[in-house]
């Protein structure tokens, strides 16, 4: 599959009402399926824009998807990757990963994380077919996570 040509920018404050209706549009499907919130619905976004790395991928005018990407001291957090439903199964999240792995590998990182509830097995499927391995279970926040690397 290739991937769509999408312009992948670092996110800026102007973009921060899209961002949050990215987050809130691509994670509506699965409050039913976890039975609340997840986290990412519940993040700080302007926070998150002036702490971390964020990325929007556009699509024409239009904010498609997003990433946040927060360096740690021996590798790249990917704490979110999210696609507008409409643009799902495009390759959006798979150019926002591709770009995160580029990103780490321009900052010095040989690893990247990511974390996401075990019932999205929509994206640990995705994840794993891009080469990230399972570290581990844990409870966090009274979720079960599924934490995962990838080596560069």
């Amino acid at each position: 599959m290739s991937l769509p040509s999408i312009q992948i920018r670092r996110a800026d404050w102007g973009d921060l009402r899209a961002i949050e209706g990215v987050v809130e549009s691509a994670y509506a499907k699965y409050v039913q399926r976890i039975g609340r919130r997840p986290g990412p619905m519940e993040v700080d976004y302007a926070e998150a824009l002036a702490r971390a790395d964020v990325f929007v991928g556009v699509d024409g005018e239009t904010v498609a998807g997003l990433s946040v990407l927060a360096p740690q001291s021996d590798h790249l957090l990917i704490e979110n990757v999210a696609v507008l439903p409409s643009h799902q199964g495009r390759g959006f999240g798979r150019a926002l990963l591709a770009h995160a792995e580029e990103w780490a590998r321009r900052q010095g990182h040989r690893r990247l994380r990511l974390y996401t509830h075990e019932s999205m097995v929509e994206n640990i499927a995705l994840y794993e077919r891009l080469g990230y391995r399972e570290e581990r279970r844990a409870s966090k926040n009274g979720f079960t996570l599924v934490f995962m690397v990838k080596h560069v």
